[in-house]
């Protein structure tokens, strides 16, 4: 084979060759660290109110100081392409640029649409049977009765008050509604002050005040050491109860069923109180078995005793293992004010009697009666309850279900089975930590490994990639920690996450696990200390129009986007939201593309940004805000 030596045309050949390859690859991969340096650094930043840039608007009629935004900045949501900027202040003007020919633009729905709750609709609710109430509970519109228009604000509408004024104050204009201001007036529910309602903090069972009603409880339970944190009010009015509870860091799900008195969840909800419409009627509440430290009734008209107690029981099944029920007005104490209630003394005293008769059936213990307030309380595991079984034999212990199921699920009149103990002393399913520990403490479901593929470990690093998604979020919408929020929904909660890292800026949040999801999650976050509901997307939320300023979705549409046409859930996100209020979506890039695109018909403005992470992160947020547009004062009903 010939030999090369050093100084042969062919070796200066191959070292000239080598020496070009090498500051090729030197160029190159300088060029890409460059871009790459450029590229993180321009699409690391976020939306930023750009208080200079101007715009069109049509301002609303004067308003009282009360109702005026935080700021002065003139601009509502827009933004430009070198940097979209979002404005998340309230400012009542609207302006709505044009948008594309192929982009569908939705219509504004008539005046008649502005407190429309599909589920809830009274004319389609006549079409079913009225026995047990049936024709009260959820019954949705079907694809041919769907509606494509926006539902619209009443003319005149205002930004609520901000939360701890709101508990006490709300715009007439928002809900002009005057009815439970003339029936309830003796009760002391609301009053109409000019242009605003008042909250009085009165109540069908406490018309001194729903402070002072409290106080009595807190002599007979433990109210004010953190073992009591979450709570139901069945037919909670306009949810007073609920309302001052929170002075006590108790958080309430207060319901109460869409009927002649208008508006009582709309009322609560507009007061920054957590409340959603429903109703015990044949199915179960939409909630998890053990979620409630302590069921209240006060004059809710529900009776308890009848179809077997059922209604009992599924209280029984939603209320924690040493829980208590709390039952005020008729007919306790009837001796004394059975002549108020213009009822008989023996009718009364067989209310009572048939009522304490179904609570010894569950296995409850009467703690006291003082005045007209009973607490009961459920034991606190079943070892006894099972004994008992010999010789009470309704209702009898159920044998296999899904105690958690609850979503079109219907009441049964058996007892639902306490997990397993080893002795008398211990508490089923495993003891909770006091509030605010509890909120980060691992919930008992996770420990004890009844969530499949969710431990100890996995819930702890959902704790902290929440506490960093938040710090991202506080950059990303300014208003977030500045009390510009009050009421937030999270479309699909998970493991409490979320609600647990937001809660420090004086906020509450509807947790939603999705109906049909593979993991169900909600009964740990109501061991965290949150409260949620169950929810199918494809059908519309339990509430009235306007009722959540923040809403928050986590690869919602990725779940949904083969199940049923997303145009529809962005259609009832619009609804539930209040103008000018605030919408995060968590998703791949291209389901966000089609989410904004079908959002630009909805009068939204929004852009897509980054993952906290950073560009290269396949998921991206949209952040949207609602424009302020109200229905016209001269359109008829």
């Amino acid at each position: 084979m010939p030999k090369d030596y050093p100084n042969s045309p062919k070796t200066h050949q191959i070292l000239e060759s080598k020496k070009h390859r090498i500051t090729y690859i030197l160029a190159v991969s300088g060029l890409c660290l460059i871009f790459y340096i450029l590229g993180a650094w321009q699409n690391s930043t976020v939306p930023k109110l750009d208080p200079t840039q101007a715009i069109s608007k049509v301002e609303c009629e004067s308003k009282p100081d009360n109702s005026k935004p935080a700021t002065t900045n003139p601009a509502v949501p827009s933004f430009s392409s070198s940097g979209g900027t979002l404005d998340f202040e309230a400012h009542h003007q609207l302006s709505i640029n044009e948008t594309a020919a192929t982009i569908e633009k939705f219509p504004a729905c008539a005046l008649n649409f502005s407190e429309y709750t599909p589920c809830q609709d009274r004319t389609r609710g006549r079409r079913f049977e009225r026995g047990m109430l049936v024709y009260r509970e959820r019954h949705c519109p079907g694809k041919d009765e769907q509606i494509r228009c926006l539902i619209p604000a009443p003319p005149n509408y205002k930004t609520p008050f901000k939360w701890p004024q709101s508990r006490d104050y709300a715009w007439y204009d928002n809900i002009p509604h005057k009815e439970l201001s003339i029936e309830k007036a003796v009760q002391n529910w609301i009053q109409v002050e000019g242009d605003r309602f008042r909250f009085p903090g009165g109540g069908t069972g406490f018309p001194r005040g729903a402070d002072a009603y409290i106080n009595e409880m807190s002599e007979l339970i433990p109210l004010s050491d953190g073992s009591i944190r979450t709570a139901i009010d069945t037919g909670c009015g306009v949810a007073s109860w609920g309302a001052y509870l929170l002075k006590k860091n108790v958080l309430t799900m207060s319901f109460a069923p869409r009927d002649t008195h208008e508006a009582q969840v709309q009322f609560a909800l507009e007061r920054g109180v957590p409340a959603i419409i429903g109703i015990m009627a044949t199915q179960r509440l939409p909630y998890p078995a053990r979620a409630f430290d302590i069921a209240h009734c006060s004059r809710c008209l529900i009776p308890w005793f009848k179809y077997d107690g059922l209604y009992l029981i599924e209280v029984d099944r939603i209320l924690r293992p040493g829980g208590y029920w709390v039952l005020s007005g008729p007919p306790i104490h009837w001796k004394k004010y059975y002549q108020g209630w213009e009822r008989t003394k023996e009718d009364l005293k067989e209310e009572q009697d048939n009522i304490e008769e179904m609570a010894k059936k569950l296995c409850w213990k009467k703690v006291v009666e003082k005045e007209d307030l009973a607490v009961w309380q459920k034991p606190m595991n079943h070892i006894e309850c099972i004994k008992s079984r010999k010789t009470i034999k309704t209702p009898h212990i159920c044998k296999s279900e899904n105690a958690d199921a609850a979503w079109y699920t219907k009441m049964e009149a058996c007892i639902t089975p306490l997990p397993e103990v080893n002795d008398e002393e211990e508490v089923a399913g495993g003891n909770i930590a006091k509030w605010p520990e509890r909120a980060f403490a691992v919930p008992p479901r996770i420990s004890r490994g009844t969530v499949p593929g969710i431990d100890s470990k996995k819930f702890e690093e959902d704790n902290k990639m929440w506490i960093e998604r938040m710090s991202h979020y506080k950059r990303m919408i300014p208003p977030l920690p500045q009390g510009r929020y009050r009421n937030i929904m999270d479309m699909n909660a998970n493991l409490g996450g979320f609600a647990a890292a937001v809660d420090k800026f004086n906020v509450w949040v509807m947790n939603v696990v999705p109906a049909h999801s593979d993991k169900n999650t909600l009964g740990v976050i109501y061991e965290r200390g949150f409260i949620g509901t169950y929810q199918d997307w494809c059908e519309a939320f339990s509430t009235y129009p306007r009722t959540y300023d923040l809403i928050h979705a986590d690869n919602v549409f990725s779940i949904y986007q083969d199940r049923c046409d997303i145009s529809y859930i962005l259609l009832e996100m619009d609804r539930i939201l209040r103008p000018e209020g605030t919408v995060v979506i968590r998703d791949t890039v291209d389901v966000l593309t089609k989410v904004q695109t079908i959002a630009s018909g909805m009068r939204w403005k929004s852009q897509i940004v980054d993952h906290e992470s950073g560009p290269f992160n396949p998921e991206k947020i949209l952040v949207a805000v609602k424009t302020y547009w109200t229905a016209e004062a001269s359109t008829k009903h």
